[in-house]
Order: C-alpha cells, then sequence, then structure tokens
C-alpha cells in the first residue's frame, strides 16, 4: 500500500491493519521455521510485510506529534 494511501486511513484503520500485518509476519516465521532448509517460505513477501510494518509505524507516530 502507497505512503498516501496509508495517510488518508484514520487511526484505528492503521491499527487494525498493522494488527493483520503482524499475524501474518508470525505466521510465515512459524512456517519458516518449520520447514527444511530447501523448502523455506518466499523471503520476499517476508521483506515486503517487515517494511509495510515500518510504514504504518511511521505514519502512526507521525500524526502523534
Amino acid at each position: 500500500m502507497k505512503v498516501s494511501e496509508l495517510r488518508g486511513q484514520s487511526w484505528s484503520d492503521l491499527q487494525v491493519l498493522l494488527l493483520k500485518l503482524r499475524r501474518e509476519q508470525a505466521a510465515l516465521r512459524m512456517q519458516n521455521a518449520a520447514l527444511e532448509q530447501d523448502q523455506k517460505v518466499d523471503i520476499h513477501r517476508m521483506n515486503l510485510i517487515r517494511k509495510e510494518i515500518a510504514r504504518i509505524k511511521t505514519i502512526m507516530n507521525e500524526e502523534k506529534v
């Protein structure tokens, strides 16, 4: 999601999205830990989720100030 789209959302919408992404991130980490080395889950998706979480947290901190 683009930053401009995130800035247009309310605080509660951002919190819900952040929670959803953190749950997805945790699920991917659990899947990754359970699989063998040659069967690892998509690392690219994990990186995208991490960056999206950072974007949301940045916008939430900007709104605090």
